[in-house]
């Protein structure tokens, strides 16, 4: 006996036969969905999917919670709403939406909070029409909703709640007839701050440094031999026939070369085989047959296989030489012996899958962690991507965040990612995806997280062989990538607004947003190793003064140059009188530990330690805990610690003739002409520093 489903109720606002998708570009003989479907909403096929979409996450669900037929007509209903802002049907009820038609993957997120509305309906007793429920049931949700759920989870409900509520005037059951939260926004109801900082967590330094190292050397040492053992492989599939009848001609022709390699398996992990047992499968190819034919020609079953089999292994046993792997030759690593050994024991057929499938994670890893690319974007990137932008090499891709249309977007590049792009393009056999698939060729796309996982699994597993660094454990995801890589890169002078375009989170104002800044926080687990960063930039610095003292420039002006210019002479004497060379100069240098803070301004030479004639610390609270120079009362015009680098005199001589500019306005006040006049007194005094300097030169 068959349970007999409810009927769907009608619409008063949508025709059942009407299509749903009337805002979004159609594909070529698309088969639309119409409205009147209440079980699925299929739109593969019929508008363009993101490529690291599956095909599943296409399709709008309605079953399951949502079969009840007010519930079923409500889902529809807002999905076509929401897929069609501008449908005449909405506007004639009087809604004035955004012409913009949501993306599927919106849509399909809203049908889960539906679901979920539904479940929570049932089980407090409450009616499938929402226009039945007050306020206080509402309240009651979003209560209940905080107890199981994260604050934003909880602001995308009430988002949810809120729509139903605004689209009630083009839905059939009317929707909410209430907003309990109206003049408010769903952050403000839900009393979810606006985080300072990206919530995305950055990829512990032990763990970044040691993948990223793996993905280079994959790309860069070893995918020379993966790609050549690829083509040499297909080549011996080209080229092999099924059985001609001289198979024992054949054989004693390749046995009687000593450079013919009889092919061996290279150990216990190599398909189950023990080393140095013959690989028939792969000879049987080599000799110029199908290896389905193995067999037949090898086949222990028959008087002439065992015959066969025993020539060669008597040719083992007699030294004839064997190859464990379709080529020879293979790059080799540095072990901690001091002995060079090739970093793979065999690249046979089943070896060669493996570690293409490998490689293709390894460029991945490079691309996502160097390029500052989403995975959406990563995944759009099509054979034939890279192209020089405004005079640097780029890579081209379409980006769809907050993008409807779809545009074609540029990101820079270096050369660790052009390489990467350049072997995934040798790797991919599609036209139109960079990194598809590999295994199973009727899947959809390949999931990121888990090449991610696997190659670093490949690479702890394989370690022993290839020399490559362990790979600690824990969670990497695509935009933990981004995360890392956006705030290395803000350890950079000025880097905010080439991190806004690189990012694509630059805004019309041409300035990076909040989201940028919320990327380049620093995070805990990086602090070492930035301090060492900054530490090592900033003696760049030192050396780059110290070869303009020796070459007779003058590195600055004011007491503190003075004192720098002393400690370098001092250096410069004690290496030519030692006979010293380059690597002896910089190793004083480092032992100097010459205490200096560069600036716009000016630079800071102030000891820590002694931090006599520090005009900033005069008569001032110092917090605390606090080292070093209070910043915000900084006096160059007379602090003794105070250098005026060359650098620094055309902003000072600008400054000065910008005051004079003002003092000179007329109707200017009394008291205004006053201050500029104090200004341009301390100006006129760090310029002076600069001219009796040059004086006493």
């Amino acid at each position: 006996m068959s349970i007999q489903r409810p009927s769907p109720q009608s619409s008063t606002a949508f025709d059942a036969h009407e299509p749903v998708i009337g805002s979004h570009p159609l594909l070529t003989d698309a088969r639309v969905p119409q409205f009147g479907e209440t079980r699925e909403w299929n739109l593969n096929g019929v508008i363009r999917r993101p490529a690291r979409l599956y095909a599943a996450a296409w399709t709008l669900v309605f079953s399951q919670e949502l079969a009840e037929p007010s519930w079923n007509l409500l889902a529809r209903e807002l999905s076509m709403i929401m897929l069609n802002p501008r449908h005449p049907a909405v506007t004639a009820a009087g809604l004035s939406l955004k012409p913009t038609p949501a993306n599927p993957s919106t849509v399909i997120s809203e049908l889960s909070h539906l679901r979920r509305l539904a479940r929570w309906a049932e089980a407090n007793g409450l009616p499938p029409e929402l226009a039945s429920w007050q306020d206080n049931d509402l309240r009651r949700l979003v209560s209940d909703l905080r107890e199981q759920l994260s604050g934003n989870s909880v602001r995308h409900y009430i988002g949810t709640l809120k729509m139903l509520h605004q689209y009630g005037p083009a839905l059939t059951g009317e929707g909410l007839r209430t907003d309990p939260w109206a003049g408010k926004s769903a952050r403000e109801a839900s009393q979810t701050p606006v985080a300072a900082a990206v919530s995305t967590p950055a990829i512990p330094p032990e763990q970044w440094f040691p993948l990223i190292r793996a993905a280079w050397t994959y790309v860069h040492t070893f995918a020379p031999d993966i790609l050549r053992a690829h083509q040499r492989y297909q080549e011996l599939v080209g080229n092999a026939t099924k059985i001609t009848g001289d198979q024992d001609a054949r054989l004693t022709t390749w046995l009687a070369d000593p450079a013919n390699p009889i092919p061996v398996h290279a150990g216990p992990h190599d398909a189950g085989q023990n080393r140095g047992d013959v690989n028939w499968s792969l000879l049987t190819l080599m000799l110029g047959w199908d290896h389905s034919c193995v067999a037949t020609i090898f086949g222990r079953n028959r008087t002439t296989g065992r015959q066969r089999i025993a020539r060669v292994e008597d040719a083992v046993s007699g030294g004839h030489r064997t190859t464990t792997g379709v080529i020879d030759d293979l790059a080799l690593i540095q072990r901690g012996d001091g002995t060079s050994t090739p970093w793979h024991r065999g690249l046979a057929p089943r070896a060669i899958g493996l570690e293409r499938r490998m490689l293709r994670n390894a460029c991945y890893v490079l691309v996502v962690g160097l390029s500052m690319m989403r995975d959406s974007e990563i995944h759009e990137i099509a054979p034939g991507s890279i192209v020089e932008y405004y005079g640097t090499p780029a890579i081209k891709s379409t980006k769809g965040k907050h993008d409807p249309d779809l545009p074609i977007k540029h990101w820079w590049i270096t050369a660790p990612v052009a390489e990467a792009v350049v072997v995934a393009e040798r790797l991919s056999e599609r036209h139109d995806r960079l990194f598809p698939p590999m295994v199973r060729k009727s899947a959809d796309v390949s999931r990121s997280h888990q090449m991610l996982e696997a190659f670093a699994a490949h690479v702890n597993t394989t370690g022993a062989g290839t020399g490559l660094q362990e790979i600690p454990p824990g969670k990497t995801r695509p935009h933990m990538f981004r995360r890392t890589m956006a705030m290395l890169t803000d350890q950079f002078p000025g880097s905010e607004i080439a991190l806004g375009i690189q990012l694509k989170h630059i805004a019309s104002r041409a300035l990076a947003n909040r989201s940028t800044q919320g990327y380049a926080n620093a995070d805990n687990s990086w602090a070492e190793h930035l301090e060492s960063a900054i530490e090592a930039a900033r003696f760049r610095r030192v050396e780059d003064l110290y070869r303009a003292h020796k070459a007779g420039e003058p590195i600055g002006y004011g007491p503190g140059a003075e004192r720098m210019t002393q400690a370098f002479s001092g250096i410069q004497q004690t290496v030519q009188a030692r006979g010293g060379d380059t690597i002896v100069e910089r190793a004083m240098l480092r032992n100097a530990r010459l205490s200096i803070r560069f600036g716009v301004l000016n630079h800071c030479v102030m000891d820590e330690n002694n931090p006599v004639g520090a005009a900033c610390l005069e008569n001032a609270v110092v917090p605390e805990g606090h080292k070093g120079p209070l910043q915000d009362r900084c006096r160059p015009d007379r602090c003794a610690n105070s250098v005026i680098g060359p650098e620094h005199t055309p902003i000072w001589a600008s400054e000065r003739q910008t005051l004079l500019t003002l003092i000179d306005t007329p109707g200017l006040s009394a008291c205004r002409k006053a201050v500029l006049q104090r200004e341009l007194g301390d100006v006129d005094a760090v310029i002076r520093k600069t001219h009796t300097d040059k004086e006493q030169e």
